[in-house]
């Protein structure tokens, strides 16, 4: 069972440390491994493929419950149920199902190794998945990392990346952010709020490390009362500040970081409807989101959409996919709240 056991990897529930969940999909009730694998098999084995059967299976399952179809179907056909997959499918629904053949870590991780490997890096991929992810979750990233492609992040970030922009990244990676405190420090968040403006808005040029080092290891609960606090110091509030003081990847971080911050939920939401709206749906971006957040907060990103954009997600998703993509998209969000 080697193929299987090594791809599937180290079984790890602890997604983003103590940030609260609110996945779409959660474990199904009633299920039986053995049962999945044969049903699985069957639509592998129809002619034309039965992908409605495999969305229906897969997407209604937790990664450690697919996990355990896998060894059925494995223990069953003596075949590996991921090739089997590679092979039944195709185009962006094959994207989406051996996207969830992954942990959600190891999803991330192997965004990065993408992002990064080859000619030219994606830097858009890069920056949604560095500068969004809790610390807890980029701890896991990077130990996953080094377990599939036997290679350190940041020394893969570091050869990729250049400038401030690397300095950012790399900070983040080095996974220095304080845990949230039950005790607000009312001068700590003077200093770091005062620290933020002296370093850009007050003078000519920006102090780039400064900002680096207090976005990368303060708790986020602290920045945010931070970014309160700087709207007292500065005509313009954080998010503003940042567009005026630097370009390129380096704002495009800070910005994401900052939404994150502020309410990462909503940036995601707003991410999936830049892309679903642009000319040529960018369906890499809704398929990254979608595929890495379902059991971690999708469920609260499709309410901040609805809030947002006066429609559900899932309305949006109907509009703008089509085909076995948009009803295995529809499947990982879940009923309309």
């Amino acid at each position: 069972m080697a193929l299987v056991s090594e791809f599937l990897g180290q079984l790890s529930l602890n997604v983003g440390g103590n940030e609260p969940l609110y996945p779409t999909v959660v474990p199904a009730l009633d299920f039986n491994p053995d049962r999945d694998a044969a049903r699985i098999e069957t639509a592998i084995k129809t002619k034309g493929v039965d992908e409605q059967t495999i969305i229906d299976v897969l997407t209604k399952r937790t990664y450690a419950q697919r996990r355990e179809i896998a060894f059925a179907y494995e223990r069953r056909t003596k075949k590996d149920m991921i090739s089997a997959l590679k092979g039944a499918l195709s185009g962006t629904l094959e994207t989406v199902i051996l996207g969830l053949m992954k942990s959600t870590t190891q999803y991330d991780a192997s965004e990065i190794r993408g992002s990064i490997k080859g000619l030219g890096t994606d830097e858009e991929t890069l920056i949604e998945i560095l500068c969004s992810r809790s610390n807890a979750e980029l701890v896991e990233i990077k130990s996953v990392y080094k377990e599939l492609f036997k290679k350190d992040l940041d020394k893969d970030v570091a050869g990729d990346t250049s400038g401030n922009f690397a300095k950012l990244l790399l900070a983040l990676v080095q996974t220095k952010r304080a845990d949230a405190s039950a005790v607000v420090d009312y001068q700590k968040i003077d200093d770091d709020a005062r620290a933020l403006y002296d370093a850009g808005v007050r003078i000519k040029g920006t102090d780039v490390p400064t900002w680096i080092s207090i976005m990368s290891e303060r708790s986020v609960p602290h920045l945010q009362k931070v970014f309160q606090r700087y709207k007292s110091y500065s005509p313009y509030d954080m998010q503003e500040s940042i567009e005026k003081e630097v370009k390129g990847d380096l704002k495009r971080s800070f910005l994401v970081l900052v939404q994150c911050f502020e309410n990462k939920q909503l940036f995601f939401a707003r991410r999936l409807n830049e892309a679903m709206k642009s000319k040529g749906a960018k369906e890499k971006i809704v398929t990254r989101i979608i595929v890495s957040r379902c059991e971690v907060d999708l469920k609260k990103i499709c309410s901040e959409y609805k809030s947002n954009f006066g429609q559900s997600l899932q309305k949006t998703i109907t509009e703008h996919t089509k085909g076995d993509y948009q009803t295995a998209l529809l499947s990982l969000c879940g009923p309309e709240e």
